[in-house]
């Protein structure tokens, strides 16, 4: 029972690194536990496909169930397309996928799996059983994510649909802003799978990660409606809440502790929530350098570029909640996307420049930006820190 590489977790993390070892070094003994019955959960992944590192492009298509060359995004006072080339992953497919790279000798995959006990050389499993890796990546997901004293969430719920006639769309919309402002900074997202098939999501910028399920649900319901279409089937339906700190957490060292990937390991983009382009980074580093050189002077670095990103991305999220009344986020958005394409690409990657920041933050303020408010906020923010709990 002993790997070379050993994941904690089935989702999006582990399945990346688990392919991108396969693919660069294909005799790598792999050993993978999760929780429940299947990887990946029940979620849909998506992302730039300019954020994909070239070399593991081979390995990430086949999770690929759909691309489109373009995406919309409509505010009050703006629509826009944008030629930016846009691709989803599915947890159907994740599963199917990424079992694949398990059949292989020295390679093992451990689901319906209790972790009881996780350090940097190994694991111990609630039945008793004991594994052993010379690395141990643990990327258990955003519920073991330690929340700064300040924190938006991202929260959602998302219906796949099938229609009782085509809809009009061709290409993704990431935002359409034009619905009613409630709970914070509401947008619709819609993936077209087909003419009569949509993932349609309805999504909140909120200050609270309490989620209605209910209301969400009406509310996706009524956004078709609105546009002529009825809901023949809905075929699945997802939900999340996902943290986004407005300040960094402080580094707790934890002797003998593992490789932390992932949510947990804070690979994702602050603001967005995204995860894919830092997940994949995290998984390229692994299955480029030698094994024994994973937690060396290129790992620091990875996470030093990370961590620059970030911390802009904080900055970004402190003057998106504590700057706007919260039915006037949507105006800190719309200005975001009359900015130039390269720069709109380069922050999904959270990779950019000095300009580009300057760009971001330089000119006139939206309407509805207020000092007042922002310091107001951050007095209350200070006296209510959010709990994991909530979220998890």
């Amino acid at each position: 029972m002993h790997f070379e590489y050993l994941l904690v977790g089935g989702g999006l993390q582990s399945g990346l690194a688990a392919l991108a070892l396969r693919h660069l070094k294909p005799d790598a003994r792999i050993g993978l536990c999760e929780r429940g019955p299947r990887l990946g959960g029940n979620h849909t992944w998506s992302f730039h496909l300019a954020d994909v590192p070239s070399a593991l492009l081979p390995a990430i298509e086949p999770l690929i169930v759909a691309q489109w060359p373009g995406y919309d995004v409509h505010f009050p006072n703006l629509t826009r397309h944008l030629a930016e080339p846009y691709a989803t992953i599915t947890s159907e497919r994740f599963d199917r996928v990424v079992r694949d790279a398990f059949i292989h000798a020295g390679s093992e995959l451990f689901l319906d799996t209790v972790v009881t006990r996780v350090t940097s050389r190994d694991v111990v499993l609630e039945d008793g059983r004991h594994l052993s890796a010379e690395v141990v990546i643990d990327a258990r997901g955003p519920s073991r994510l330690s929340l700064p004293r300040r924190a938006g969430f991202q929260k959602f719920v998302g219906l796949e649909v099938r229609l009782t006639a085509p809809g009009p769309w061709r290409h993704p919309v990431l935002m359409d802003a034009t619905v009613p402002q409630r709970d914070g900074y509401r947008f619709v997202y819609v993936l077209p799978f087909s003419a009569d098939r949509l993932l349609v999501e309805d999504t909140y910028y909120s200050d609270s990660p309490h989620l209605e399920v209910p209301r969400l649900r009406d509310g996706i319901h009524t956004w078709l409606k609105a546009r002529g279409l009825e809901v023949a089937e809905v075929l699945r339906e997802e939900q999340g809440v996902l943290p986004l700190p407005l300040e960094a957490t402080p580094a707790q060292a934890v002797a003998d502790s593992p490789l932390l990937g992932g949510y947990q390991g804070g690979w994702f983009h602050p603001t967005t929530g995204y995860s894919t382009p830092l997940a994949l980074r995290f998984a390229e580093h692994l299955a480029s350098v030698p094994i024994e050189a994973v937690r060396g002077e290129r790992l620091e670095a990875l996470e030093r570029r990370t961590v620059r990103g970030q911390r802009f991305g904080r900055l970004l999220n402190q003057l998106l909640f504590l700057g706007f009344a919260p039915g006037d986020r949507w105006r800190s958005l719309e200005r975001f996307y009359r900015l130039p394409e390269a720069t709109i690409r380069r922050f999904y990657g959270l990779e950019l420049t000095a300009g580009d920041r300057l760009q971001i933050l330089c000119g006139r303020p939206p309407r509805g930006f207020s000092v007042a408010t922002a310091l107001r906020s951050l007095r209350a923010s200070r006296s209510t820190p959010p709990s994991i709990a909530e979220v998890s």
